[in-house]
């Protein structure tokens, strides 16, 4: 065993690898292509799993995902004597009396403003049109904004009705040209003077930083909309369960039935978007496609691998002659197992290593030319799997040379001059 160390390292024998291989340059060419191409693969397919997973969270990162959201709808059920197709309108009491509920952590409300028309926003002769919504102060941590400057909305804002609201920064860099401050400062929404009280930021994109919120009580005194709320949504503790969030929903809906005198089993009375439900689900989706990929990409491998040792068979056979002779001149069966394996992991381990920078190097450039979206985000792998795939690949590589290697050091000298 200790003479091995030695044989693994000795140059001579190097030289005489990489002369065979330079001798069957298209064999080792595309023996190297396939170990090559299967490591490429699994760093390819993990990269992109992991992008389309970055995505998914990214777009889940704007709200909180221990949230459940109810939407107002029609009745489609009769109920009580009372007729399908009856309109279910909430108010500030139905969030009052979810706000009760057991479990219920964060609440907020929210009154469409404008029926769709656009909403301007008015500094001296800046006017833009951006999204306006009307909410709680809990939406601060049901949305995971970020306050830059000043502070969020509060119970004071809902209860006085105050015309006050806080901008987004991109917003503020449009209608007063800095993001800095600008809470005291005034503007026009929709024609009435609103108050900047504070500046936010939000991950979810820049489509969530052009917002502009105010009280909901303010919006409903504003624009006609006396006690109504759209729809409402609610937080429960960190690690609620699927089971526990769905328990939180029918209670929800419950409380709302008896409300408004609808069946608690007519889903389109209430609608239910279930956000701990959906990220499990997402991340059940996404786990399952990362063993997908596992699975194709170590089956890429092992190709790969049994092409080594295909070819190496093959090389065992062209020089049967050589193996012979050198026998013959006193090599030991370990001399011959060692060369034959050293050329084995040297193909592996090159072509791995390539095959590794080549993956890396085309997520990367995927990362530079497409922007993140929705559903796909920054594509990237673990580089503790990736070397750990490539190590795991130099062993085999190992191992498919042995094989090889066992039957050339079994080779009789004077059978192998004569047959080769």
């Amino acid at each position: 065993m200790t003479a091995v160390g030695p044989r693994m390292f000795n140059l001579d024998r190097w030289r005489e690898i990489l002369d065979t291989l330079w001798r069957n340059k298209l064999r080792s060419a595309l023996t190297a292509f396939s170990v090559a191409w299967g490591i490429f693969m699994l760093v390819f397919l993990l990269g992109m799993g992991t992008g389309l997973q970055n995505g998914v969270q990214k777009e889940f990162s704007d709200d909180a995902t221990n949230a459940v959201w109810l939407f107002s709808g029609r009745t489609s059920m009769p109920h009580d004597g009372m007729p399908v197709g009856r309109r279910i309108i909430f108010t500030n009491g139905d969030v009052e009396a979810l706000d009760g509920l057991i479990g219920v952590d964060k609440i907020t409300g929210r009154f469409f403003i404008g029926d769709g028309r656009p909403n301007l926003m008015r500094v001296a002769n800046n006017v833009g049109s951006y999204d306006l919504r009307s909410v709680h102060p809990d939406h601060l941590y049901l949305e995971n904004t970020i306050i830059l400057e000043g502070r969020f909305l509060n119970d004071l804002d809902i209860e006085e009705r105050r015309k006050v609201c806080v901008i987004g920064e991109p917003v503020a860099q449009f209608l007063f040209e800095t993001s800095a401050g600008v809470t005291g400062r005034w503007i026009e929404i929709n024609r009435i003077p609103f108050q900047v009280v504070g500046v936010f930021t939000d991950e979810g994109g820049e489509n969530e930083r052009e917002k502009i919120y105010i009280p909901i009580t303010t919006a409903q005194t504003a624009f006609n909309g006396a006690d109504r709320v759209h729809m409402t949504m609610f937080t429960m503790h960190s690690e609620v369960t699927v089971a526990e969030s769905k328990r939180m929903a029918d209670a929800a809906v419950a409380r709302l039935a008896a409300a408004h005198h609808f069946s608690p089993a007519d889903t389109q009375a209430v609608r239910v978007r279930n956000n701990v439900e959906q990220f499990q689900n997402f991340m059940q989706i996404f786990a399952g496609i990362r063993w997908f990929v596992l699975i194709m990409g170590v089956c890429s491998l092992v190709a790969g691998v049994i092409g080594v040792s295909n070819i190496m068979m093959i090389a065992v056979r062209e020089r049967t002659r050589e193996i012979g002779i050198r026998k013959a001149l006193g090599a030991k069966p370990s001399d011959i197992v060692v060369s034959i394996m050293q050329e084995s992991v040297f193909i592996t381990t090159v072509a791995g290593y390539l095959g590794l920078v080549a993956g890396i190097g085309g997520l990367a450039l995927i990362d530079n030319l497409i922007p993140p979206t929705e559903m796909f985000a920054h594509p990237e792998v673990d580089l503790s799997i990736a070397l750990g795939a490539t190590l795991l690949l130099v062993i085999a590589g190992a191992l498919a040379g042995l094989f090889p290697a066992r039957v050339a050091a079994r080779l009789n000298p004077i059978n192998a001059m004569r047959d080769g």
